[in-house]
């Protein structure tokens, strides 16, 4: 299948790329440099050099692509870039994978593709561009990855020390993440690519839901984990950005393993953190 992938020098994005090539996929990217477009053909895609805001470039992309995934999610993309897919894959049998995010769930012990959203100020933007997918006849899945880590990266980074600096924790670290391994959320974007559901929505949760506290332990190897206040908490990260990380979220991944077959592999976040490529 010929896939059209936007964001693949990304976190996300070059998991996506390294699953969607392992699968036998041809992958066309769109990267910002040409360094960029290197990393996507050492991955075995081919790179354009363009931007994800060039409606004409992507357009014509979408066009001589049999598919198409979106990890290049952003306020001041997904408005044009959804009403070009949306013009461009409309009734036809081409698969479109977007992404999404946890956090549009809010404060919830047991998030599930049908609970209701509360996003908080962070991603309150997402929900308009949702809706307005879902209401098309693109045949579209969106994926609401949890928590994402793995190869050193994604916002676990934050409680990482070599032992003797101090790790702070967002509040008190009672509250509880939402976890997926960045290569385990790469084999599942491919699985709902090539499903190609009419109106997919898949929560990317392996159903490892630790505490902020028990992540920064790990993360820490000996060093002190420190709680501080919301305040503080809003004061060091920034009030929409550590509103989201104090949110207290958990959920299954249930309706991914028994609809898509997804099978995660990779180490929980804690092990990783503990023993693995967070080390320094």
């Amino acid at each position: 299948m010929q896939v059209f992938l936007t964001g693949a020098s990304g976190y996300i994005g070059s998991s996506v790329l390294r699953s969607l090539v392992a699968h036998g996929d041809e992958v066309t990217a769109l990267v910002r440099s040409d360094e960029k477009a290197q990393h996507v053909r050492d991955a075995g895609g081919r790179a354009l050099v363009g931007d994800v805001t060039d409606t004409e470039v992507v357009e014509r992309l979408l066009h001589e692509s049999d598919a198409a995934v979106h990890t290049a999610s952003a306020p001041g993309v997904d408005p044009d870039f959804l009403r070009t897919v949306i013009a461009a894959f409309a009734g036809t049998p081409k698969p479109f994978v977007h992404t999404g995010g946890i956090f549009t769930f809010g404060d919830s012990t047991d998030i599930s593709e049908l609970s209701p959203i509360d996003p908080p100020a962070l991603t309150g933007w997402r929900a308009a561009n949702e809706a307005l997918l879902r209401a098309s006849e693109v045949r579209s899945t969106i994926v609401a990855p949890g928590i994402v880590y793995g190869r050193g990266a994604g916002i676990p980074a934050m409680f990482v020390s070599d032992g003797e600096q101090p790790v702070s924790l967002v509040g008190d670290g009672s509250q509880r993440w939402t976890t997926v391994h960045l290569d385990d959320l790469g084999e599942l974007y491919v699985l709902a690519l090539h499903r190609g559901e009419q109106d997919g929505y898949v929560v990317a949760a392996t159903g490892d839901n630790p505490t902020v506290r028990d992540i920064a332990t790990a993360g820490a190897h000996g060093a002190p984990v420190v709680a501080e206040s919301v305040d503080a908490s809003r004061d060091r990260l920034g009030t929409d950005y550590a509103d989201a990380l104090l949110l207290h979220q958990e959920a299954s991944g249930a309706h991914a393993r028994s609809a898509l077959g997804w099978r995660p592999t990779r180490p929980s976040l804690v092990d990783d953190l503990a023993a693995g490529s967070y080390v320094r």
